[in-house]
């Protein structure tokens, strides 16, 4: 089983009530509280209920390894050349980005309240490229929002020969190489030379050499572009220039002007596009966690319930994808369509949530039910469980 390969986190009794707060995390509908988790689990009466809270508020368990053990998992379906970790699955044609680690960024207020140095989420960045670098061994492809675009944070991926793609400032400084220095000249070499025109200044001349191509755009939807790309020293003060290569892209349809760059600089300008936009899967998988997984919903009172309860509810996104997996190979996956929404072939997180949850109510409620023809005999006491739930559903 998928699960298992976490049982060398916990101690036995810990693990036990882990397995609950699991399936009872997926069966719940709205808030994912340990209250609620444990009235779905049938568990309304049981005497010691604090046992659950201190699994995540006491509970000697790290949850840096168990990112590492499910980032192991997910890349085994992960193609070479996807970013990480954007996989594509078989219920659907576009890739879902599946979290592995989620690091909580508290604001500079907080911090200060708390007399804790700030990190900002550039730090917390930097410090994940070097964690997931030290266990992947191997490069690797990051991709980020406009917030990303940061020379200090390009330094450290490219200590780590990691890969970064990202949205680039149109007014962002870019120069030449700095001309070569004459011999017997005294003093420190320049590192940079002239400056060249700034992206925003291209973008509105069109006397460039621009290429018309077609690129894959948000929602797989194919759009014909004008771009061009370049490499050059990209300089913010205080920080050592360093190359880039940078697209500009032009969409006529829409008189908008979009600036990307990779650290790669061999990378293809349409790869780079096309790695960019990818980058909105991230922001799908965070909608639908909200709505199906309750993010956001949790109340929790201890520092440290409080760093684990949502990154473990993140990592329940990529769980149950993965137990998704396991389980079509053996069954179907059902894909709800209606009179008004035809999903077509594509199959969303709602649907592979019901297809999770249906297994484990039929295998808790009706496992040992008799069947007389077209009726199932059920046990009263289940039977009042799950008309429980079911009218509590919300």
């Amino acid at each position: 089983m998928v699960f298992q390969h976490f049982s060398r986190l916990f101690t036995s009794s810990t693990w036990r009530h882990v397995q609950v707060l699991l399936i009872g995390a997926i069966l719940c509908q709205g808030a994912r509280r340990v209250s609620t988790i444990l009235r779905v689990m049938g568990l309304l009466q049981v005497r010691r209920f604090e046992k659950y809270h201190r699994d995540l508020n006491r509970a000697k368990w790290n949850s840096v390894t168990g990112s590492k053990i499910l980032m192991g998992l997910l890349l085994q379906r992960l193609p070479s050349n996807y970013p990480l970790l954007i996989v594509p699955l078989p219920w659907c044609q576009r890739p879902w980005a599946l979290p592995f680690m989620t690091i909580l960024a508290p604001s500079k207020k907080s911090n200060e309240a708390r007399g804790r140095k700030h990190k900002t989420s550039i730090d917390w960045t930097m410090i994940a490229v070097r964690v997931i670098s030290r266990w992947l061994k191997r490069s690797f492809i990051l991709i980020g929002d406009g917030g990303f675009a940061c020379i200090r944070l390009v330094h450290a991926c490219k200590k780590k020969k990691v890969v970064l793609v990202s949205r680039l400032r149109r007014d962002a400084a870019l120069y030449d190489l700095p001309l070569s220095p004459i011999k017997g000249q005294l003093g420190r070499h320049r590192e940079k030379g002239v400056r060249v025109t700034p992206l925003k200044m291209l973008a509105a001349d069109l006397s460039q050499d621009w290429q018309e191509t077609e690129v894959t755009w948000y929602g797989n939807e194919k759009k014909s572009v004008r771009m061009m790309s370049g490499i050059n020293l990209w300089y913010s003060a205080g920080e050592k220039p360093l190359f880039i290569r940078w697209v500009l892209v032009i969409q006529p349809a829409a008189d908008q002007a979009d600036a990307f760059f990779s650290t790669d600089l061999n990378a293809a300008p349409d790869h780079i596009i096309n790695h960019f936009v990818l980058r909105w899967n991230v922001e799908v998988t965070f909608e639908e966690s909200r709505a199906h997984l309750g993010i956001e919903t949790q109340r929790q009172w201890s520092d440290k319930a409080i760093a684990r309860t949502t990154p473990c509810l993140m990592a329940l996104f990529s769980l149950v994808c993965l137990f998704t997996i396991e389980m079509m190979k053996n069954q179907a996956l059902p894909i709800l369509s209606t009179a008004w929404y035809n999903k077509k072939s594509d199959a969303t997180f709602s649907d592979i949530m019901a297809y999770v949850r249906r297994s484990i109510w039929a295998k808790k409620y009706f496992n040992d039910s008799r069947f007389e023809g077209e009726v199932v005999l059920i046990k009263h006491e289940k039977w009042e469980t799950l008309l429980d739930q079911l009218s509590r559903a919300a």
